[in-house]
């Protein structure tokens, strides 16, 4: 079940935590979260799953930066989010998605006990002008069946910022 807006209102505070929270940012059954001001692009044009990939940091004028199309750029949401016993989930608004902008490529799903910022994976079918503070995606709240594990010490967890694939770490054993 889906958590409404009136919901996940009730559990502010103590089993959902949004900081900053604004109640404008509410929906009927889902939180609006805003784009932070900075972009991380991959140095490298090839990656490698076995190795760490570096990034540097692009930071978002007031009259917004242009995407291009067929290049990955990572961000982050404004909003630091935590849950105690729900599932969260993001998805792109709609208004975005009608631009073009995939605000994630296949990482919307997060774990109970998920704690910090989203980063979020942005490609655009055609050049895009993007703002900080625009209100790019909206998360929403799954309950759980059963006693659930909680996501307490993954390699995304507690994040400050925005985070490059930390898949090569499943590599060293």
């Amino acid at each position: 079940m889906i958590l409404s807006g009136k919901e996940i209102e009730r559990h502010m505070g103590n089993e959902i935590i949004i900081k900053p929270f604004n109640k404008s940012q509410l929906n009927p059954n889902s939180y609006n979260l805003r784009l932070a001001d900075e972009l991380m692009i991959y140095d490298l044009h090839e990656l490698d799953m076995k190795k760490k990939n570096s990034g540097h940091l692009i930071k978002i004028p007031e009259e917004g930066y242009l995407l291009e199309p067929n290049k990955l750029y990572l961000a982050r949401t404004m909003e630091y989010t935590k849950t105690e016993c729900f599932v969260p989930m993001l998805e792109g608004r709609s208004s975005v998605g009608r631009l073009g902008l995939f605000i994630h490529v296949t990482a919307g799903f997060g774990d109970v006990g998920f704690s910090g910022y989203w980063t979020l994976e942005m490609f655009c079918v055609q050049p895009i002008r993007i703002y900080s503070g625009v209100e790019i995606c909206q998360i929403y709240f799954h309950t759980v069946l059963g006693t659930a594990d909680k996501y307490d010490s993954g390699k995304y967890q507690n994040n400050k910022g925005i985070q490059t694939s930390l898949l090569y770490k499943d590599f060293e054993a």
